[in-house]
C-alpha cells in the first residue's frame, strides 16, 4: 500500500516547515475579519503558526501576518489572536 504525502506548510514565526495539520491556521475572511482556524477549513486567506507563543510573538515582531494578508493588522487584532490562541491551549 502506498503512504500518502502529507502535505506541507511553513510557519510564519521560525520560518520551518511541518505537516499541515501540526499548525494553526490563521485566516483573513472575505469581510477582512483576521482570525484562528483550528479546523484549516474556513473560506479566506491563510497564514500557518506553530502552536507556541514564540512564534506567535516572531511573527508579530516581524509583522508577519501583514504580509501574509497584504493589509495593515492592528495591534487588537494580535490581541484578540493571542487570546485565541491561549484559549487554544487551554483545551
Amino acid at each position: 500500500m502506498e503512504m500518502k504525502k502529507l502535505p506541507q506548510r511553513r510557519c510564519v514565526g521560525c520560518k520551518n516547515s511541518f505537516d499541515k495539520k501540526e499548525l494553526i491556521r490563521v485566516v483573513k475572511d472575505s469581510e477582512g475579519n483576521i482570525s484562528l482556524d483550528p479546523t484549516g477549513k474556513k473560506n479566506g486567506r491563510g497564514a500557518y503558526l506553530c502552536k507556541s507563543r514564540e512564534c506567535f510573538e516572531t511573527a508579530f515582531k516581524k509583522k508577519q501576518f501583514e504580509s501574509s494578508f497584504k493589509c495593515k493588522v492592528s495591534e487588537e487584532i494580535y490581541k484578540n489572536l493571542l487570546e485565541e490562541l491561549e484559549k487554544y491551549h487551554a483545551e
